[in-house]
């Protein structure tokens, strides 16, 4: 008889520029499967014929608008949807990518009790700035990154799942240094 392993879902958290993508790319490179929040947004984009802007504006705009009209836990619908499928197909380790809101951060408690650990990325804002104006792709000026910010805490209450994750990663140093501290809460949580 095939044994039934437990679900571990790993939820990662963080303001523009922490640092999110880089553990969750650490952990696709182990072979665990991502689930992108920003990449319902895309899709969505794409099925309405709405075209993606190089500064992000056009994105930004309809992640506020879709949550306004179809309800703060739109995105959060698609990614469990997206997640179950993968359950079902028998994955039993899975990231989450980019939970933004207080509502998602409490809709996926509920759905995945017992199941899901969120693990913030956070970043001294000064180092933060200077990395989001350096990135290739997608770089913000100061001015963009505290309008980002603003909008990001005020319109999406992405402070909240940061305030509550179960974890936090501080990245102020190396990729290397990081990758040590997703190391020790995997072990931590036996992901």
């Amino acid at each position: 008889m095939k044994e039934n392993k437990p679900v571990k879902i790993l939820a990662i958290v963080g303001m523009s520029g922490s640092g999110k993508s880089v553990v969750v790319d650490y952990l696709t490179e182990k072979g665990i499967p991502k689930v992108y929040f920003g990449g319902m947004i895309y899709k969505e984009m794409e099925r309405r014929g709405i075209e993606r802007t190089p500064d992000g504006e056009s994105e930004k705009r309809f992640r506020e608008e879709i949550r306004e009209k179809e309800g703060k836990d739109w995105v959060v619908r698609q990614v469990i949807k997206e997640t179950d499928d993968l359950i079902d197909a028998g994955q039993r380790r899975i990231v989450l990518d980019g939970v933004y809101s207080y509502t998602e951060y409490k809709t996926l408690k509920q759905h995945y009790p017992g199941e899901l650990t969120f693990v913030a990325v956070v970043v001294p804002k000064k180092l933060r700035y200077k990395r989001v104006a350096a990135r290739p792709e997608r770089p913000f000026n100061r001015v963009e990154i505290i309008e980002r910010d603003r909008s990001e805490i005020e319109n999406l209450e992405k402070g909240g799942p940061i305030a509550a994750a179960d974890y936090y990663i501080l990245n102020d140093g190396s990729v290397g240094e990081m990758h040590e501290k997703i190391e020790e809460i995997l072990k931590e949580i036996e992901f």
